[in-house]
């Protein structure tokens, strides 16, 4: 059974960073299709970043390109998103995702509340 658990969510300030982690558990993250999605209150779930299965190829949403970077550590079989220069827009639950083809795993999520 796979299992992603996120974490290194929490309050940050305008402009502030956030290390967020998810360890999986039950499978090779090598072998899926990473990435990470955030839902904002009373919006729709969205990509932030993926990358993609047996590569080191990270692709990233335009509103993030340039200040959020995500890496994988197979050794750990862990996924990060580092973020930078948060905005208070970008307060959402933040999601680690497994998928290969029709198969989609999702972590339980991590609070991420940007504001002064």
């Amino acid at each position: 059974q796979v299992q992603l658990i996120e974490s290194g969510g929490g309050l940050v300030h305008p402009g502030g960073s956030l290390n967020l982690s998810c360890v999986a558990s039950g499978t090779l993250i090598y072998i899926w299709d990473m990435g990470w999605f955030r839902q904002a209150p009373g919006k729709q779930r969205e990509l932030v970043s993926r990358i993609v299965r047996k590569t080191d190829d990270a692709h990233y949403s335009d509103s993030v390109r340039g200040r959020f970077t995500m890496t994988r550590d197979v050794a750990k079989n862990t996924v990060y998103l580092q973020m930078n220069n948060l905005e208070n827009k970008e307060t959402a639950i933040y999601y680690c995702n497994a998928n290969l083809l029709s198969t989609d795993n999702w972590g339980q999520g991590t609070k991420v509340p940007v504001s002064s």
